[in-house]
């Protein structure tokens, strides 16, 4: 148990790798910075080279992958929000790497609340500016009126709860597949925890990748209509 209990102070840390200028870089960051690297150059090989004429094979694949990407975030996200698909299916790449850097023995970014936060802030900010933009600061202040004047509050107080929301549901769930794996290994520490450390390193890192982009793309609809 005390070993449970060190491996899960451990996953709460975030360690600093290095100081630049009195400024310190966390783990965190430097993961963060390893796949943005990674999405950077997969994206540049994909798009390097492109023709009308004469499309290669790695040409039909990216255009696949970015048909299928906008498929599922305009479907998401309704007629009217579809111009933010880009956003939405980057951050949805973003948090499939993220979620899935663990398997190479790297701490997934998204067990610091700090990153979680981040992209959650970074979406209300999204959803708040579409309302804007869809609806003119004067539709956009008014909707906090609808259905009727005595919600406004509520209306405003959820601005804030929204991205507290996304935030940690995101981190506590990936933090919980940390604890439930550790569990099951306490409990049966032979062949069940190969299986189980599948789904929740590759499956379940997908469904909370998924489901960020889900709440967002549903707030983002929510708010252009």
């Amino acid at each position: 148990m005390e070993e449970f209990v060190q491996d899960l102070v451990s996953q709460l840390n975030v360690e600093t790798v290095f100081t630049i200028f009195h400024f310190k870089i966390f783990e965190s960051v430097v993961v963060t910075w390893i796949i943005m690297l990674i999405m950077v150059l997969i994206a540049a090989w994909l798009g390097h080279g492109l023709s009308v004429q004469h499309p290669s094979r790695r040409q039909a694949a990216a255009e696949v992958i970015v048909t299928k990407l906008d498929a599922l975030t305009e479907g998401m996200l309704g007629a009217k929000g579809k111009q933010y698909s880009g956003y939405i299916a980057t951050v949805l790449l973003f948090l499939g790497f993220a979620n899935l850097i663990g398997i190479i023995g790297l701490k997934p970014p998204t067990k610091d609340i700090n990153v979680t936060a981040g992209l959650a802030i970074m979406s209300i900010v999204l959803i708040e500016a579409a309302g804007v933009h869809a609806r003119g600061v004067k539709g956009w202040l008014k909707s906090f009126a609808q259905p009727i004047a005595i919600v406004t509050p509520i209306n405003i107080l959820e601005v804030f709860i929204r991205p507290l929301s996304l935030c940690m549901r995101l981190f506590g769930n990936v933090l919980g597949a940390f604890v439930i794996m550790e569990m099951i290994k306490l409990v049966c520490p032979a062949i069940i925890p190969a299986i189980f450390s599948l789904y929740f390193d590759i499956f379940d890192g997908l469904i909370q990748a998924y489901v960020f982009v889900f709440l967002t793309s549903l707030y983002i609809a929510d708010a252009t209509e």
